[in-house]
């Protein structure tokens, strides 16, 4: 297991109403955990954006997802580890939408691997079931990569009151 740090917390007072506060990093923890779907930038080797949705956990201080080896996510990660994983509501006037900027790092040890599959299992549910061998998840006969992004900077967008709020790590 890895600590969690607790991060710097602020208040962007140019993007947030008068009377906004910062959001306490423990709510914006509890939305990243909570999340179902998030959405992955990466970015491509010629420099164009990769955006695309993915489910994750949350367990040690970071967000933790997989992808085949052969999937364009894989591929951009391989290249540069930096990325960018986004959850969030689709409304104007409600919600925290949170951003994680980071670098991706390949997860490889096993006993580590099976803690992120029982996460899965029970954040989604038997279906989303990995095995795991051979320093990553297999499912059906399909290889997935594993990799968790720790935040370097984290971002918290309050709507609805308007605030936005940093976190550095």
């Amino acid at each position: 297991m890895i600590a969690e740090h607790e991060p710097q917390t602020a208040l962007d007072t140019r993007f947030s109403s008068p009377d906004a506060t910062a959001t306490a990093w423990p709510e914006g923890r509890e939305g990243l955990a909570a999340a179902e779907l998030y959405w992955l930038s990466t970015v491509r080797r010629d420099g164009r954006p990769h955006v695309t949705p993915l489910i994750a956990v949350w367990l040690d201080g970071a967000l933790c997802f997989c992808t085949g080896p052969a999937e364009q996510k894989a591929r951009n990660l391989a290249h540069n580890p930096r990325c960018a994983l986004t959850t969030g509501a689709g409304v104007l006037r409600e919600g925290l939408d949170l951003v994680v900027e980071g670098a991706a790092e390949p997860v490889r040890d096993d006993a580590t691997l099976r803690r992120i599959a029982a996460a899965y299992v029970e954040k989604y549910g038997e279906e989303w079931t990995f095995q795991v061998r051979d320093g990553a998840f297999h499912h059906e006969g399909h290889e997935a990569l594993v990799y968790r992004v720790a935040p370097a900077t984290a971002f918290g967008f309050r709507k609805g009151e308007y605030g936005q709020t940093r976190w550095r790590f």
